[in-house]
């Protein structure tokens, strides 16, 4: 960091925008293989919170991608960078009071670990969606577990890279063996603890 930056502290808070709204700004962080259903999740959860006049939003992998991270690809590196950029725009999506619903892969422990530390532990919720790899194969919504079978994509979580289960996550949700529906109000009934 420049040693000519200096941090600028503003009149409206985190608590205040927290006061207002009438609930605490968390990220829920879904993570698991590509097709278990973070994505649907986290959409239908942004959903029903909005239902219910809570500030939310929503961060998605793929989405992320075509714009502040289109210049990064799939290598070590570059994964790392995408999930630290994702967790500076969560924190600062936090700042605002918001609840963020963040759908990504982010298949390291290291890596979790790494955005549990930028926005902070309080305000970081782990959600595993655990459904197994066979499903998310048999799904393949994008048709990249086809590819990668073919070696048409290298490193591919699941296949031929390392996915490295939470140990500890808050809420493991396997959307093979429940409905949305159910899965959902499980992360809203564990939320309702967290933002009140």
């Amino acid at each position: 960091m420049s040693k000519n930056t200096f941090y600028q502290d503003f009149e409206i808070t985190l608590a205040k925008r927290e006061q207002k709204n009438g609930h605490k700004a968390v990220l829920i962080w879904y993570t698991g293989l590509s097709g278990s259903g973070k994505s649907t999740l986290a959409n239908a959860v942004e959903t029903n919170l909005f239902s219910k006049g809570i500030n939310t939003y929503t961060l998605d992998g793929d989405n992320i991608r075509k714009g502040i991270n289109k210049n990064l690809g799939f290598s070590r590196e570059d994964r790392i960078e995408n999930l630290r950029r994702i967790s500076e725009i969560a924190k600062l999506l936090l700042e605002t009071g918001l609840v963020v619903n963040a759908a990504f892969i982010s298949p390291l422990a290291s890596d979790r670990e790494m955005v549990r530390s930028i926005v902070g532990a309080d305000r970081f919720i782990e959600v595993y969606v655990s459904t197994p790899l066979e499903e998310c194969e048999r799904r393949d919504v994008k048709g990249l577990y086809k590819k990668a079978r073919a070696n048409e994509i290298l490193n591919f979580t699941g296949i031929s890279a390392a996915y490295e289960p939470p140990v500890d996550a808050d809420l493991k949700i396997n959307t093979a063996d429940q409905t949305i529906d159910c899965c959902v109000e499980k992360i809203l009934n564990y939320l309702e603890t967290k933002i009140r």
